[in-house]
């Protein structure tokens, strides 16, 4: 029975930090986005973050981003430099080809920094992914 269960795996889809003007603040954020690099649209996406470390934790943040279209993206969430000193944590829920997807993504500890940017396809902008 345990060799029919179908455990699908969650290819092309990806989480990035991404080091942003913020005209209202007049300085530079860091934004969370999810990135589609698959051709075709994701659904009900749903994303929970968190912060954590061994002595401290963040709340746990859910957020509803409803459809992505294929090779396209969307912002998550602003994240403080003061929880970037974390592991800041994203777990991806989605429905794609009549299937229910899941991945969890990583940034670790002080790994969000201007010293480790690429430029970030589909969003053409510098940035860190996360791991998977």
């Amino acid at each position: 029975m345990k060799k029919d269960i179908e455990i699908p795996i969650a290819k092309d889809v990806y989480v990035a930090m991404i080091r942003e003007w913020n005209e209202e603040f007049l300085a530079k954020d860091w934004n969370a986005y999810i990135i589609n690099n698959r051709p075709n649209p994701i659904e009900m996406v749903i994303v929970v973050s968190k912060g954590y470390s061994d002595t401290k934790k963040t709340s746990t943040m859910r957020h509803g981003i409803g459809v992505i279209k294929g090779k396209d993206f969307a912002k998550i969430e602003l994240v403080q430099e003061e929880v970037l000193a974390l592991n800041n944590e994203f777990f991806v829920t989605f429905f794609a080809d009549d299937k229910l997807f899941e991945k969890r993504f990583t940034f670790l500890a002080n790994t969000v920094s201007e010293n480790h940017l690429i430029t970030i396809p589909i969003i053409d902008k510098e940035g860190v992914l996360a791991a998977e």
